[in-house]
């Protein structure tokens, strides 16, 4: 039996292979999707992922009714935590969204597919280099993607920083005007209590060839994560300035900004 088939079988409940096959996400006769996504071995993900959300995180998601059921759309969210755990928990969230999972496709940095098998397993998971080219076909293949625009920036950013969004890129709306795409923004909180950062080895982080190296907790902290799902926005193309693309992203990051603080006036203190 494959090593697969093996942990399928031991660790993918019912409930979890009914969640996925619900998830409207062609794959070929090889079961593959063009870009690495392999259902089965998302099946295992997710069991794999399961008591990481529900109980060391004890995730809550809010606002999923805003996700559409189906079609493309980007869903855009602030970026924390060192590590992409919380690109993880929004793709869990999608998955096993009770009104309509989806198959989420997170663009994800060039040094990760440089890892030895963390790049294929990421790709049969659903991640994708975050190339612009990438993001187009699987626009028009009418996936529902994840962009962190703030990159490294946020992800690395240090504790002196916390909830300040980082300066975001400017593609994800040039791709939401050309390519008739919705806008779902997204405002993490807790993620950023998870491994606090006081600073960084950059000159080690160099020498290592890897974006950051952070001096915080040797394992990220059970900190409560919420995930607030803003209603979709909407901007028509075609793209007229740079400038105009600007604005438009401002928008984005004002809603994000909303909800960000929202999550922080809800809760009580990092583990609640």
């Amino acid at each position: 039996m494959a090593l697969r088939d093996l942990l399928k079988k031991y660790l993918v409940s019912d409930e979890t292979d009914a969640v996925v096959n619900r998830i409207p996400k062609p794959v070929g006769s090889f079961g593959y999707d063009p870009w690495g996504y392999n259902s089965e071995t998302f099946k295992i993900g997710l069991a794999l992922f399961k008591p990481i959300y529900e109980k060391y995180f004890r995730v809550e998601a809010f606002g999923l009714e805003n996700i559409p059921k189906q079609g493309r759309v980007l869903v855009i969210a602030n970026h924390s935590g060192q590590l992409p755990f919380d690109g993880a928990l929004v793709g869990y969230a999608l998955a096993t969204n009770p009104h309509a999972p989806r198959a989420v496709r997170a663009m994800i940095e060039r040094f990760f597919p440089t890892m030895p098998f963390v790049g294929n397993l990421l790709n049969e998971w659903g991640a994708v280099l975050g190339d612009p080219e990438n993001c187009v076909k699987m626009l028009r293949n009418e996936e529902c993607i994840i962009v962190f625009p703030e990159g490294v920036r946020g992800a690395g950013k240090p504790w002196s920083e916390r909830y300040k969004l980082q300066r975001f890129g400017l593609g994800f709306v040039h791709l939401a005007m050309t390519e008739n795409t919705p806008i779902i923004p997204v405002g993490i909180v807790g993620c950023e209590e998870t491994m606090p950062t006081p600073f960084h080895l950059n000159g080690l982080a160099k020498l290592l060839g890897i974006p950051y190296l952070p001096v915080t907790s040797p394992v990220p902290l059970p900190a409560k994560v919420r995930l607030y799902f803003g209603k979709p926005m909407y901007f028509e193309g075609p793209v007229k300035s740079e400038d105009d693309t600007a604005v438009k992203v401002e928008r984005v990051k004002d809603e994000i900004r909303s909800l960000i603080q929202k999550g922080l006036s809800e809760r009580k203190g990092w583990f609640e």
